[in-house]
């Protein structure tokens, strides 16, 4: 070598960026570090799963995304680390230490195969998105090249000199069942896969041409042919009685065999239409209704998102078993026949830690099986009951199913309150804009009371109208129509949807706080609480509500209102800021005369709405009329979103909208049923 590479190499080693001692201390302690981390991210993943189905928090939905994507970028990086550690150590060639290098390849191919069996993942959540289920084809394929990966390692190790090679085929057998679960429930829930086993045989229909053909026939013989209508029999309807927990079940998982052709856009048959409204009209309570279709949507999520369409069968619960078993002899393996004396006590430690937790996170799994709605249905399906079980524990199912609770935000509550101080970082990153839409929302639950008004005025509509569909249209004009309020049809019908909104939750919260409070006054408290939903929709999920510039107008709105209040400063209480709001005399000069089309707020616009309806002597009515309004804009909205987005919700905490679109569903209120009729069979009558 030259004396200038010489120096090269000397100047490089005095400038080294790591130096060697912390990267030797590194590759001694790194799977000792990486493995344990992969445990605990694969624990807080199986919670943070189960967790996202009922908790709407945004907290949880980020934290989960960090976790989902964590826990399955660790492995890929300690399974290389660890096939390069063991082939060094195969390539060593100092005598002395034979022996403790063989212990250490074992050890490392025995973690190995904890690693691989961790990217089987959590029951609870097989997919973060749905997009997931449609990429399933590249989980296969990664986790192939994964499962070679760990078994060159546990090839490196062997034959070895202890049992851990033995053992380590047993947790790679473990680790193969769990990745294929993983990959088939990612594939059954695939958008294509669900379409294509929902779909029936093609339907051609009666044969045309060998029907003309006889009917010529007959009729060049000189015969008088008239061709007479048959009427399919009606197929039996579904009718609802007194049922238990268990039957409530059984019923909403017929429902959800049918109509979760809704999910992948299939249409219904008025059959399906007939046999659920009869079911649903049937139902003397709201509160059973929407049960029903929570259980209902509690199948839909398992589906979509969860390993329950592979573990809930015959070869499911087979390979789960085997799974079990195959860790339990690791664990007895590893404790009565590895000679722990060649070992570190932070490596045994780290391996009885891994291994006990694994079997325990099975328990725990074939505890969470069976409190689920599925593990009702398989037992039905076997002829058999929880009763039959000998844990009493074991025998009540999963009582909460979603989160049972609307977002809240209210326009002029924001505009009367000073923006959270921004840091750069936050500006930076577009964070501020994060925290000040977190900073205003609040959750409240769904109460018993909306329940049974949407319900009411769904049945009624659907009972004094030919075109149940026709609820899905009128966006609130309906019901101002039929308490001949037509002066009001100017905020519904010559406004888009999401001004509608706006324009109606100004003048909600005007009419609200501008009075005393009435806690027993029902409509009242839900016309506001609904209001604020759709306003939260508006700004939290603009995607599922009909495409518009809403969040445009939400802005240019909370503009003028922050502007406003400063004027009349100062003003704290919401109270106050409503009844200087009413002082306004809007209806002298319209607001879209004054502003042009170049703002988009719409505060004063609903100030003359909320002045028009005030006009009303009777406040009950007026309430009443409101909440009405409501009911069938939450009714279009719940149409007019897009099925996609309804199955996105569901692993978000789950969205009321998507409740009460598929009771539309259930009540024959959508554009779901395109089949209004069965074939037009026919016969002859020949005379």
């Amino acid at each position: 070598m030259t004396a200038t590479g010489l120096n090269m190499l000397e100047h490089q080693m005095k400038f080294q960026v790591i130096p060697n001692d912390v990267k030797r201390t590194w590759n001694e302690h790194v799977l000792q570090v990486l493995v344990p981390t992969s445990l605990i991210l694969q624990i807080i993943l199986s919670i943070l799963g189960n967790l996202r189905k009922y908790n709407p928090k945004t907290i949880i939905r980020i934290t989960l995304w960090c976790v989902y994507f964590l826990a399955y970028a660790i492995v890929p990086v300690a399974l290389s680390i660890t096939a390069q550690s063991a082939l060094e150590s195969c390539n060593k060639s100092h005598p002395a230490s034979k022996h403790h290098r063989s212990n250490t390849r074992e050890l490392m191919g025995f973690w190995a195969q904890f690693l691989f069996l961790h990217l089987g993942g959590a029951d609870t959540i097989t997919a973060y998105s749905l997009e997931d289920n449609d990429l399933w084809l590249r989980h296969l394929v990664f986790l192939l090249f994964q499962s070679g990966v760990a078994l060159y390692i546990l090839l490196l190790s062997w034959p070895g000199c202890s049992h851990l090679p033995l053992l380590s085929i047993l947790v790679y057998a473990s680790g193969c069942i769990k990745c294929f679960e993983r990959v088939q429930a990612l594939r059954f829930a695939n958008t294509e896969h669900l379409r294509e086993t929902m779909l029936g045989p093609a339907d051609p229909g009666p044969d045309y041409v060998k029907f003309l053909e006889e009917f010529l026939l007959k009729k060049s013989q000189g015969f008088i042919v008239k061709v007479e209508e048959v009427l399919e029999n009606a197929l039996p309807t579904i009718r609802a009685y007194s049922q238990t927990g268990r039957e409530e079940i059984f019923e909403a998982y017929n429902l959800f065999q049918t109509f979760k052709r809704l999910f992948v856009g299939l249409i219904l048959t008025y059959e399906d239409s007939d046999r659920s409204t009869s079911y649903f009209r049937h139902l003397d309570k709201s509160d059973k209704v929407f049960h029903a279709v929570e259980i209902e949507l509690g199948f839909v999520y398992d589906m979509l998102y969860t390993k329950a369409s592979v573990l809930y069968t015959n070869k499911g619960l087979i390979l789960r078993a085997i799974g079990v078993l195959l860790l339990l002899l690791v664990l007895v393996g590893f404790h009565f026949h590895s000679d722990t004396d060649h070992y570190l006590v932070i490596d045994i430690v780290i391996t009885y830690l891994v291994i006990a937790a694994e079997f325990l996170k099975e328990i725990f799994s074939y505890i969470t099986m069976f409190h689920s709605d599925w593990a009702d249905i398989w037992f039905k399906q076997q002829n058999h009951t929880h009763d039959n079980l000998i844990f009493s524990f074991l025998k009540q199912p999963s009582k909460q199913r979603w989160s049972n609770s609307i977002g809240q935000s209210n326009l002029l509550s924001v505009a009367l309150k000073e923006n959270p101080t921004c840091f750069l970082n936050q500006k930076l990153f577009g964070v501020h804009k994060f925290l000040k839409k977190q900073r205003y929302e609040t959750y409240i639950e769904v109460s018993p009371n909306l329940k049974d008004m949407i319900y009411s005025q769904f049945l009624e509509f659907v009972e004094r109208s030919s075109d149940p569909k026709g609820l899905c249209i009128h966006k609130g004009s309906y019901c101002l129509q039929e308490n001949g309020m037509r002066t009001l049809l100017w905020s519904i019908n010559e406004v888009e949807f999401d001004q509608s909104i706006l324009i109606w939750h100004i003048a909600t919260a005007l009419c609200y706080y501008s009075e005393s409070s009435d806690q027993l006054e029902i409509n009242r408290i839900e016309s506001k609480n609904m209001s604020e939903y759709l306003v939260n929709l508006l700004i939290s999920n603009p995607e599922i509500l009909p495409i518009g510039i809403g969040m445009i107008r939400y802005r240019d709105t909370c503009a003028e209102a922050i502007r406003f209040f400063k004027m009349k400063s100062p003003i704290t209480e919401i109270s106050d800021a409503c009844r200087k709001l009413l002082e306004v005399s809007c209806e002298e000069l319209l607001p879209s005369i004054v502003k042009g089309d170049q703002s988009k707020s719409v505060l004063f616009d609903g100030c003359r709405l909320a002045l028009a309806l005030r006009k009303m002597k009777n406040r009950e009515i007026m309430w009443k009329v409101m909440s009405q309004v409501w009911i069938e804009i939450l009714a279009y909205a719940a149409a007019h979103c897009r099925v996609f987005h309804h199955s996105q919700q569901l692993g978000r905490g789950g969205e009321f909208l998507t409740h009460v679109w598929l009771l539309m569903a259930h009540l024959g209120m959508t554009e779901h049923f395109q089949v209004t009729h069965g074939h037009a069979r026919a016969r002859f009558n020949v005379s």
